[in-house]
């Protein structure tokens, strides 16, 4: 039996990693140890992830903003089982400059702080890549912040937001890039940009508990 399942479980991993073509893109398994304390964090992720399946019964589907926070859980687990599968040479972890800037190369990053950027920036990130949206990009969406906000203090807000939306559209055919990625913590400002990113652009939003402690593999993950 025991061998059974060592068979079954290397069938799963030859099935698993097969491309297109056919070829398998991972490694055979080699002699390591389990991280604990990474498979613990995979399965609180899960555990965490699970709520949604409960809160969105019967029919299981998630509004845009639970659906990001659906999908930013699962995509932390798979960067976690990514660390244990690593570990054990499956497959090789990516951490290099080179691979950064190979995935992000037809990629105009938006977010919402200069620090964000700056963590973005460290690993190899071309920074003329990251747009710093400091304000909505519709100003009625600067209404969902402040509500009492006055007409006359949308002006200013109007030019920086012109501003934005100028330096997205450049940049985007300046360096022919293709699709755009929200990269925003899980607050109101960066829920609001990647809502209304999303309708403009089209662009994917990634949510994360803390950008300023983004890890290199995470990073990967999210561009990959």
């Amino acid at each position: 039996m025991e061998e059974f399942r060592i068979n079954q479980a290397q069938s799963l991993l030859r099935d698993a990693v097969k491309s297109k073509t056919g070829k398998e893109k991972l490694k055979s398994p080699k002699e390591g140890i389990i991280d604990v304390k990474v498979f613990e964090k995979v399965l609180n992720l899960l555990f965490e992830a699970e709520e949604f399946i409960y809160t969105s019964r019967p029919t299981h589907e998630l509004d845009l903003e639970t659906a990001t926070l659906f999908t930013g859980k699962i995509i932390e687990v798979r960067t976690e089982i990514n660390e244990i599968l690593s570990d054990f040479g499956v497959i090789v972890k990516p951490d290099s400059e080179e691979d950064i800037k190979e995935y992000s190369k037809d990629l105009l990053i938006l977010t919402t702080k200069n620090s964000f950027k700056k963590a973005i920036t460290k690993f190899g990130v071309d920074p003329q890549r990251i747009v710093v949206a400091g304000v909505p990009l519709d100003p009625e969406d600067m209404k969902l912040l402040n509500p009492k906000i006055p007409e006359a203090a949308l002006i200013p807000i109007k030019k920086k937001i012109a501003h934005v939306k100028n330096d997205i559209e450049r940049k985007m055919e300046q360096f022919k890039l293709k699709n755009i990625i929200v990269l925003v913590e899980n607050d109101k400002p960066g829920e609001i940009l990647g809502n209304r990113a999303e309708t403009l652009y089209n662009a994917q939003t990634i949510t994360k508990e803390n950008l300023k402690d983004i890890t290199v593999a995470e990073f990967i993950e999210i561009v990959s």
